[in-house]
């Protein structure tokens, strides 16, 4: 009779990765998470601060650029040092590389929704602010906002001394895959920590949904070069890469240079 050949079987091969895989994602977060029982926010956000952050996109006409930039840098501090209001600047750029004309800024609310309420309530009733606002307004060709929560792995955003440079990554994330990029990234981090690159990240929850925001700072383009390049030498970084890229729709990067008043520097 005809002998059996033994031919290796793919599908044990597969399951004992996909094996592999599990409980490599369960490894990840340090208490079990599962997405049906809790919102993403209290899943993914930092539990210790409550801090809400709203990032504006400002599309200046191009001619006005100069003027918007003199404008803002003259009222923005105002609102970021009065204790009267309880939110701070974090960042303000104009994009270098990406949407040209474009101004950026990012604020934090401490204390969520109740600040936010605040401090919009008491610029209604600030004059200069009003002016500041229609003078703008006549500068601007277009504009969005998105609120934001942190994501619980990420460094805190706090003041850095300059010159650098800032990369605005923004991915748009295929619908439910937010744990995911959680679970994922709250690893991935450790690979890009070692130049002091990463500076806040970020998911929406109001404005374009879905929407994750990592913003890394840089001394140059070479050095941003250098530094990616970098990571993928150690060992693991390729294997976060491959599964992070199925779940993005669009992504974007931006180069972003600070203004003056910007406490990122």
């Amino acid at each position: 009779g005809s002998v059996p050949v033994l031919v290796p079987c793919r599908g044990l091969a597969s399951s004992a990765r996909s094996a592999r895989e599990d409980s490599w994602l369960k490894s990840l977060f340090v208490r079990k998470v599962d997405p049906r029982k809790d919102a993403h926010s209290n899943l993914l956000a930092k539990r210790e601060t409550s801090s809400l952050y709203k990032l504006q996109f400002h599309n200046v006409k191009p001619e006005c650029l100069e003027a918007y930039n003199k404008l803002c840098q003259e009222v923005l501090p105002k609102i970021h040092e009065e204790k009267h209001y309880p939110c701070a600047l974090v960042g303000t750029w104009n994009t270098w590389y990406g949407e040209q004309d474009q101004a950026v800024h990012l604020w934090r609310y401490e204390g969520g929704y109740p600040a936010l309420n605040e401090v919009m309530s008491k610029l209604r009733q600030n004059k200069e602010f009003t002016e500041f606002r229609k003078e703008r307004g006549n500068m601007l060709l277009s504009r969005k906002n998105q609120l934001l929560l942190e994501f619980s792995f990420w460094n805190e955003p706090v003041p850095r001394d300059g010159p650098n440079i800032y990369e605005l990554r923004s991915y748009q994330l295929r619908p439910g895959t937010m744990i995911e990029w959680g679970n994922y990234w709250a690893r991935a981090i450790r690979f890009r920590q070692d130049s002091n690159e990463a500076v806040g990240g970020f998911f929406s929850q109001i404005g374009q949904l879905y929407m994750v925001h990592h913003l890394w700072a840089y001394k140059d383009l070479q050095t941003r070069e250098d530094i990616r390049n970098a990571a993928w030498h150690k060992p693991g970084w390729d294997e976060l890469v491959y599964y992070t890229v199925p779940l993005i729709q669009e992504m974007e990067s931006r180069i972003m240079i600070p203004l003056k008043i910007s406490p990122l520097q």
